[in-house]
């Protein structure tokens, strides 16, 4: 039996915030390549990996707020309007402010944080505050109190299996929607 540890989750990966440039100056968006995430991009999307959502952003888009771009692997994580969306990039994104993403540690499997993330939504969608609408600050994600098996092979055999169920899931719902068509 794997022994399991608690830890934050800063303790497992990076957390890293988004940002939103400038939507008055063209120059942020027009002809970019970079993909932009929104946790919008997220609320219809019912598949575990992305790679773009609905906008791209520029060079000069990227240079003139504080978003960064995120690693392929980056498991991306709504904060706010609302939180609990979750999903893992194909390839280097960035995000908007809406989204706590976690950049895992090498020790950590992607598709297993990712699951782990699902897994504890309730719990830190408990910990936003928030008049209007509850958000998670960066410093509460990185303090959530998590349980992570030792060794990333119990990780990864673990997210295998889910990941299988999920893979039927997704093979069936893209049949579905081809016979809709």
């Amino acid at each position: 039996m794997a022994e399991w540890i608690e830890c934050k989750i800063s303790d497992i990966g990076t957390v890293v915030g988004g940002a939103t440039p400038a939507t008055k100056n063209p120059e942020n968006y027009e002809n970019g390549t970079i993909p932009w995430i929104t946790p919008k991009d997220l609320s219809t999307f019912n598949r575990r990996y992305i790679e773009h959502g609905e906008r791209n952003i520029t060079e000069i888009g990227l240079k003139s707020c504080s978003a960064q771009l995120l690693p392929k692997d980056v498991v991306l994580f709504s904060s706010r309007a609302p939180i609990g969306y979750v999903a893992i990039a194909t390839n280097e994104v960035c995000t908007n402010q809406g989204f706590k993403s976690v950049v895992p540690n090498e020790n950590i499997d992607p598709l297993f944080l990712y699951y782990l993330l699902k897994y504890n939504k309730n719990k830190i969608e408990g910990m936003g505050s928030g008049t209007t609408f509850k958000e998670v600050s960066g410093n509460t994600m990185k303090n959530i109190v998590v349980s992570v098996p030792i060794g990333k092979k119990v990780q990864e055999r673990i997210s295998s299996i889910l990941g299988s169920i999920d893979d039927k899931i997704e093979l069936n719902e893209s049949i579905n929607n081809n016979l809709a068509a």
